[in-house]
């Protein structure tokens, strides 16, 4: 049985490599005005906005198979706008939906 630590620890290693696969995927005017930082900033606030929205929440009457539509667009709207409430006003929708889009690529390489 993994402990409370080896979770954390594990999760935690799993953030960085997610964090860096993001990274390395904006394009090459993007990648200076995302840090690591912004970049974890970012996946906390995609991961809220799909619980908030409905996305993670089970489903009974879907079958264990059944693809979800997710809207990259409308996600990175409301993670921008999200960001501009705490205060983050460096970044458009725009420059959000690489973030995204790459949060999304990684989850579903490694689900």
């Amino acid at each position: 049985m993994i402990d409370f630590e080896e979770e954390l620890r594990k999760g935690k290693e799993e953030d960085e490599r997610e964090a860096q696969y993001i990274k390395e995927q904006l394009p090459a005017e993007l990648k200076e005005e995302f840090s690591r930082t912004d970049i974890m900033f970012l996946m906390d606030l995609i991961v809220d906005h799909y619980y908030e929205s409905g996305l993670l929440a089970d489903n009974p009457e879907l079958p264990d198979d059944a693809e979800v539509e997710v809207d990259l667009e409308q996600v990175a709207e409301a993670v921008w706008k999200k960001a501009e409430e705490q205060g983050y006003h460096r970044w458009t929708p725009e420059s959000i939906f690489f973030v995204v889009q790459a949060d999304f690529d990684f989850m579903e390489q490694n689900s």
